[in-house]
This record gives C-alpha cells, structure tokens and sequence, in this order.
C-alpha cells in the first residue's frame, strides 16, 4: 500500500507541473508578461507551498532547526540539483536583466538573511544566532519591494512553445490551481509515503529528514522546472526556481520568524558557503560562452558540487 501510494504521488506531482505550465504559461500570454515573470510569482511563489506548511509548523513547534534546515536545504537542492539537472536535460536560456539584476538580487538575498541569522553572537546582540522578530518585518517589505519592482520592470516577450494560444484566462487560472493543488497534494503524498516506507525498512530519522524531507518539498519545483524545460520555456523554469528561494528566504522565515524567533544555530559555515556558492555559480555562468545559456557541462557541475555536499552531510551524521 505505501509504494501504492508513493507511486500515486508521484504521477500526481508529474501531472500538477503539467497543468501549472500550461496554465501559467497560457496566464502569461493573455496578461501581457513573459514567462520569466510568471515562473517569478505564480509557479516560483506556489511550488514552494509545501516549504511553507513545513517552516510554519516547525516555528508553531519550537523547533528552529527544521524551520530554517528546511529552507537552506530547499534552496540549495533548488539551485544546484533542479537547475543542474534540467539544463544537463535541456540548456537554461537566461536574458541580460536576469543576469545583471534577478541572479544578484537572488544572491544579495540569501546574502541578507544569513546575514541576520548568523550575525548576532559576532556584534554581541543577543546570546544567540537568530532571525528576530524586527529583522523578520524587514524581510516582508523587502519582499513587497521586490514583487513591485518585478511586475514594473517586466518584458512582455514571450518564447514560442506549445502553449495553446486560444485557452481563455479563466481556463489558464484554473488550469493553473488545479496543477498547484496537484502538485502540491502529490508532494505531501509522495513525502509521508517515502518517510513510512523508508522507517519500515530501518532508515534513520536523520537520513529521512536529509534526504527525503528536504528534497521531498522541493519535488514540485522540480517537476515544474523539468517539464517547463521540456515545453520550450526554460526561462520558467529559471524564473521558478529564483521565485521559490527568494520566496522561501523572505517570506517563509520572515513568516516563522513573526511566530518565534528563529535560531540559525544549526546552520554551518559549509552551509552557508554552499547557498552562496549555487547563486554565485548561477551568476557565474551568465558571463561565460558565447550564448546567454546555463549549459550542459555547467549543469553537470552544478550536480557535482550537489553531490559533494550531500556526501560531507551524510559524513557528520
């Protein structure tokens, strides 16, 4: 029954980032914005939906360390794994305003909150490293700032693909939710599913929260990147990613902050280096070749500095 299950949330995720990229991309194309944008808010914003759930509960808990694990550990299975493997599949196109504007600002982000986090014991404020309630308020305008500024700034252009230009909005809205209800139902599904059948055949709770927590509420940007990539509009799938972590560094942990400070105590040097590393390596990238492209060998590196991450995790278990 549990790989019943498990196989169920599964196809629930793969159909979810279907419908998702076909609706968000049919929103685009009726509301005048190009799919970057789009991959930005409404699938960047929505796959990070379960991140969300997981934070919350850990902040309403008590417990700092899966709140704030959990969104280090997105981010970097976000940019490194996801984008590494979907431009290994398809090469990632990127333009000169993500390059010069939405990578940095991403990375000044990330910056930012570590920052916060980790500062306090260095500047002497307070007995531990933590994110505030005050630095968390400064979180959400920072967000609202960073939403009006990408919707003023936004191209119109869309790529060609295999959108159906005469759905209507409401179609392409609709069509839309119901994939983020997929994806994000399959998420749950395939994660609790994994947990069980991982705990029956005698995995350990820390492995568990490693591996499949982690990188289980990070299958929908995953599915959505992929099939986004597959469809043509691999800008999307870039936009979906960069949306999701700014989304989970801003408003997730502004969100959990709001309910408990949150102690970044759990949060390693190697932790730290290795989120700055993925946007700095995305940043990189912009700048090399000939073509504006996140390339197949670029992504295969991504993969490789995963891989080695996960392997010096799993060392300290």
């Amino acid at each position: 029954m549990t790989i019943f299950l498990l196989l169920v949330g599964l196809g629930l995720i793969v159909l979810g980032a279907n419908w998702l990229v076909n609706g968000a991309t049919g929103i685009a194309r009726r509301a005048g914005l190009n799919e970057f944008v789009i991959g930005l808010t409404i699938a960047g914003f929505g796959t990070s939906t379960p991140e969300l759930v997981v934070s919350l509960d850990g902040a309403i808990q008590g417990n700092s360390d899966i709140a704030v694990g959990n969104v280090i550990g997105s981010n970097i299975f976000n940019i490194l794994f996801i984008l590494g493997l979907t431009a290994l599949v398809y090469p990632v196109s990127m333009t000169d305003q993500n390059r010069r504007k939405d990578i940095p600002i991403t990375l000044c982000v990330s910056a930012l909150i570590l920052f916060l986090g980790k500062s306090h014991s260095f500047f002497g404020i307070g007995k531990e490293d933590s994110l505030t309630r005050p630095e968390a308020v400064v979180c959400l305008i920072i967000f609202a700032i960073y939403i009006f500024y990408t919707f003023k700034s936004s191209g119109k252009t869309m790529q060609s693909g295999t959108i159906d230009s005469g759905r209507k909005l409401s179609s392409s809205i609709l069509l839309a939710i119901a994939g983020l209800a997929a994806l994000i139902g399959g998420g749950e599904l395939f994660v609790h599913s994994a947990t069980d059948f991982a705990r029956q055949i005698g995995v350990s709770d820390k492995f568990i929260a490693v591996t499949i927590l982690a990188g289980g509420t990070s299958l929908p940007e995953l599915a959505t990147s992929l099939i986004a990539a597959f469809k043509g509009y691999d800008r999307l799938a870039l936009g979906n990613i960069l949306g999701s972590n700014v989304f989970n560094m801003l408003i997730i942990l502004g969100a959990s902050s709001m309910i408990t400070p949150l102690s970044f105590g759990s949060v390693s040097i190697i932790d730290a280096s290795v989120i700055i590393l993925s946007c700095v390596l995305l940043l990189l990238w912009g700048y090399t070749g000939r073509r504006l492209h996140i390339d197949r060998w670029e992504g295969a590196l991504m993969l490789l500095v995963f891989v080695a991450y996960y392997m010096y995790i799993f060392n300290k278990l």
